[in-house]
């Protein structure tokens, strides 16, 4: 590829799918994944991972918690302007607590599946 890409919104596409999400894609290239989601209030989605992906969260709007470390016990919550970071491989949920629908944009760096839906969270 050569030059600069526009991908306007309603040129993005259906994203990998985790139940409870909407992930639309707009960018994906060798190592590189790039979208935007959206998650309904109360909706909590299943556990999953991004393989080797790390995974940049830039939150537009509403709240975002993810679950995440051993038995899911342990979780960070982020609303407007924050930055969340997801290691790779790093099992977890999202889930929306508050009143109105989340937004973020998100980008991953890595190689392997962007997303992989699993049972549940390490043990």
């Amino acid at each position: 590829m050569t030059g600069v890409l526009r991908v306007a919104p309603d040129e993005r596409v259906a994203g990998p799918l985790t139940p409870g999400m909407l992930r639309e894609q707009a960018v994906a290239t060798e190592g590189l994944w790039s979208g935007f989601v959206t998650t309904e209030p109360g909706v909590v989605s299943a556990w999953h991972h991004h393989s080797e992906h790390r995974t940049i969260v830039y939150m537009l709007s509403g709240r975002m918690r993810i679950e995440f470390g051993k038995e899911g016990s342990d979780a960070v919550e982020g609303g407007p302007g924050d930055f969340l970071l997801i290691p790779a491989a790093e099992i977890h949920r999202e889930s929306n607590p508050g009143s109105e629908p989340s937004t973020a944009v998100v980008v991953r760096v890595g190689s392997g599946e962007s997303v992989v839906n699993v049972d549940g969270p390490r043990t």
